[in-house]
């Protein structure tokens, strides 16, 4: 088996240049970790992970704490998130652990579980945060950043809520509509963030939203999607354009419409949300929510509270981008 000296010898460079790169650690140039990097694998060196717990008194897992009953990882936009925190993770020697609310079939609660894993740190990808045991979790030493959530003591990574649902609504304005009607999702700070920002975009455009057309839904929940859109559409006056709490959803809310005799966009608009593979294939004009970026960032926050526990967590936006499809008419 390939050793550290024999990838330095391959190199041309020291020992502890080797170690410092094959960690990552910043005075290294990014050409020289690359350069060894494809020496250990030519070389087919595989670290020690066992040692290196010992000697850096860490195990090297980050535990994901994913809570959501409906749609999980079958989602893509939930897949494709964590497709990203693993590559960056493991690009930094990193495994991760999906943490429960049990131990060899006992009852236990995430800190517990955490501690019982001995995880250097969670990343909270969707959750209850209401949920004592959260809050638990928080207030504790373990590292924990949250994804579009603002946990007090915890770093954050979160999507442009704010700036997305006001893009789609000054876009909807562009395109002539003025009668627009929102399907939210279940009550999270996403969807309030989602909320305050379509009203205050429709409030700089002077535009008068009567409350039934901002209707409670689910997110991910087709069947749902497809009540609330019957209920839209049986308005005295239907509004031209609906926008749906995401992509998945707007599934229930195409047939809801194409069952009422209607055309999209002839007769009504739709905007989805999130730019998942699927709404492309579809041409359905949504906001693309940067999945890659927002994954790529929590590992990389996570990994920073671990290395250097005397920073303050931070909290970054990640910003995404309006996806013209063929959905939206322009009228007027």
């Amino acid at each position: 088996m390939a050793s550290i000296k024999d990838i330095a010898k391959e190199c041309g460079v020291s020992v502890a240049t080797v170690s410092k790169a094959l960690n990552d650690q910043d005075d290294i140039s990014q050409s020289t970790k690359e350069k060894v990097r494809k020496a250990a694998a030519k070389l087919g060196y595989t670290a020690n992970v066992a040692a290196r717990a010992l000697k850096t008194n860490r195990t090297y897992n980050l535990g994901i704490l994913f809570a959501d009953e409906r749609a999980g990882f079958t989602h893509e936009y939930f897949s494709m998130i964590l497709e990203s925190f693993q590559k960056e993770a493991e690009k930094h020697g990193y495994d991760i652990t999906f943490i429960n609310h049990a131990i060899a079939g006992v009852k236990t609660t995430y800190l517990k579980h955490v501690e019982y894993r001995n995880l250097d740190g969670v990343c909270i990808m969707t959750a209850d945060y209401e949920d004592p045991e959260i809050r638990e979790l928080a207030n504790s030493d373990i590292p924990v950043v949250a994804i579009d959530y603002v946990l007090d003591g915890c770093a954050a990574v979160l999507s442009d809520n704010s700036q997305g649902l006001g893009e789609i609504v000054r876009y909807a304005y562009r395109m002539g509509h003025r009668n627009i009607a929102f399907i939210h999702g279940d009550e999270t700070y996403v969807t309030r963030e989602r909320i305050t920002s379509f009203r205050s975009a429709c409030a700089q455009l002077g535009l008068h939203i009567p409350s039934c057309n901002i209707v409670k839904g689910s997110y991910h929940d087709i069947k749902d999607c497809a009540e609330k859109t019957e209920k839209l559409l049986d308005l005295q006056d239907r509004p031209t354009l609906i926008i749906f709490p995401d992509d998945y959803s707007y599934i229930g809310g195409m047939e809801t419409i194409a069952l009422r005799g209607l055309n999209i966009p002839e007769d009504v608009s739709a905007v989805g949300y999130d730019g998942i593979n699927m709404a492309k294939i579809m041409n359905l004009t949504t906001y693309e929510q940067n999945t890659a970026e927002l994954g790529q960032l929590a590992a990389r926050k996570l990994l920073q509270m671990i290395n250097e526990p005397q920073l303050p967590p931070e909290r970054v936006i990640v910003y995404g981008k309006l996806l013209e499809g063929k959905t939206v008419k322009k009228i007027g």
